[in-house]
């Protein structure tokens, strides 16, 4: 299996290539060249360990079976997951609903991220064995809340490699920010930036295709790479979980083998929600992905007009993870729904950047729309969200996952369409107590452990829920980071951080 960037055609790199590398160097983002179709009577028997290796040795051909096999078990084995299960299933169907809740947050952060970000560093660091062996890789992230603090957890004082976080500095929860700023780890450093995650973002992909900075780097034996969605090594693990929520659906009798289901993820980068079009492109029987927006709707707006125009307002929210404005993993879906078009690609992306916006074609657009469903859930829609859901099904979401039930909530009303409905849900609710006992009718203490805590007495009277250990554990941890800069100092920042 080889891959392709999204801007150059000519351009083909083994998969070990396109892991280490993170983007192309022209900034086109790597995609496979074909998709292997999996049996899933084949994924059916096995553990999550077992359908990770299946879907990774499909498109890791460069891999041999027994790195793919340790690479699984060293990110979801040895109880890093609550109870050994990274990505339970929990079926809110008592209301002859068809409704079922994807939990990806058991991991070590409690957060979705950690269902790619705990295998990344081990194939990583294989990548780098395979194509720049003696080289470091310096990592770069861009983030907006969850994936900063898992791509630091599962690099800390990984050998080959050095790591700097990004984030913006009011655009994140206390939570988040407490998580990233005591992490551990002698090769990882944390910086907040004077700006949204836009801004953070767009300073990455600067860096990473400057080539001045290439060249300082190389001299010191060191390249750039990256561990956010926009690296295939993030990516493909993702896939991974829609496959492995609708056999548990099978096993559980909740649906027959064959049954189409709906996907609903709440969606900033289009990561995520790629992900599970690429299972769909292997096999799974998906009938609509419904994207799931807060009130920085640009995909929203995209998805229903064919228009994507960050010129916008842009609101910090009580779903912070999702503020984003550019959302970069569109740009794969555009290249695969578009007929491959690197030049009509390049010219829409060159468009975003000069302009703030593009338009595409009539017929990618119709292809958008056959597939996908856009809609968004503003802060008091959300709260909503969470307290009906609490007091109707008796579960408990956090911001994000409240968003993805409430747009799922408005396509079935829309629609009438009742297909078996798999909802990402995306972060543990004690990771932003303030916002979700804005649902409840109590008195908020000020400090965010305080408020975990108030929440946890209030849930116990209905539930068995608990606060995660992870997040218990930040109280007496150190602060390591205070850094900030200008988002157009984050290129200076990176040669200060990694002497070059």
């Amino acid at each position: 299996m080889n891959y392709n960037s999204t801007r150059n055609a000519a351009l083909q790199v083994t998969a070990a290539q396109a892991i280490a590398q993170g983007i192309s160097e022209e900034g086109g983002l790597f995609v496979p060249q074909s998709f292997p179709k999996a049996d899933l009577n084949d994924m059916l028997g096995l553990d999550y360990i077992g359908r990770a290796e299946y879907v990774l040795s499909r498109f890791l051909t460069d891999f041999t079976p027994e790195e793919i096999k340790a690479c699984a078990e060293s990110a979801y084995g040895g109880g890093k997951f609550d109870d050994n299960t990274p990505a339970p299933v929990v079926s809110l169907d008592e209301h002859g609903e068809n409704k079922h809740i994807l939990e990806l947050w058991h991991g070590p952060t409690c957060a979705f991220k950690d269902m790619a970000l705990q295998i990344l560093p081990h194939l990583l660091t294989r990548s780098l064995k395979k194509t720049a062996d003696g080289k470091t890789a310096v990592i770069l992230v861009a983030t907006s809340g969850d994936t900063g603090k898992a791509a630091l957890e599962g690099f800390k004082d990984v050998a080959g490699t050095e790591m700097i976080v990004f984030y913006p500095e009011n655009g994140v929860s206390p939570m988040q920010k407490r998580q990233m700023n005591t992490q551990e780890g002698e090769n990882v450093c944390v910086c907040a930036i004077h700006g949204n995650f836009d801004d953070a973002q767009t300073g990455v992909k600067k860096i990473f295709t400057d080539p001045a900075l290439k060249a300082e780097l190389a001299q010191h034996n060191k390249m750039f790479s990256s561990a956010n969605s926009i690296n295939w090594g993030r990516l493909l693990p993702q896939i991974v979980y829609y496959f492995s929520a609708y056999l548990d659906l099978v096993n559980a009798k909740k649906i027959t083998m064959g049954d189409a289901i709906n996907v609903v993820v709440p969606t900033g980068n289009f990561g995520n929600i790629l992900a599970s079009y690429y299972a769909k492109r292997m096999g799974l029987p998906v009938h609509k992905f419904i994207c799931a927006s807060n009130s920085n709707n640009v995909l929203t707006d995209f998805i229903r007009t064919g228009t994507y125009d960050k010129k916008r307002a842009f609101y910090t929210t009580i779903s912070p993870s999702m503020d984003i404005l550019v959302s970069s993993n569109l740009e794969r879906l555009l290249y695969h729904l578009c007929g491959e078009d690197t030049e009509k690609l390049t010219g829409w992306m060159n468009a975003l950047q000069s302009g703030g916006a593009y338009t595409v074609d009539a017929a990618t657009a119709d292809a958008v729309r056959a597939l996908f469903y856009g809609g968004c859930c503003d802060d008091k829609e959300t709260v909503e969200v969470i307290r009906n859901t609490f007091e109707k099904d008796g579960y408990l979401c956090d911001t994000h996952t409240a968003v993805a039930v409430g747009v799922y909530e408005q396509y079935l009303k829309e629609t009438g369409d009742n297909t078996p409905a798999v909802i990402a849900s995306t972060a543990s609710p004690y990771k932003f107590p303030d916002s979700v006992l804005d649902a409840f009718d109590c008195e908020k203490p000020a400090d965010p452990f305080a408020e975990a805590e108030l929440l946890r007495e209030l849930l116990a009277k209905l539930s068995n829920t608990k606060i995660p250990a992870p997040i218990t554990a930040l109280r007496t941890k150190p602060v390591r980071f205070e850094n900030t800069c200008a988002a157009a100092d984050m290129a200076d920042f990176v040669r200060e951080t990694v002497r070059v």
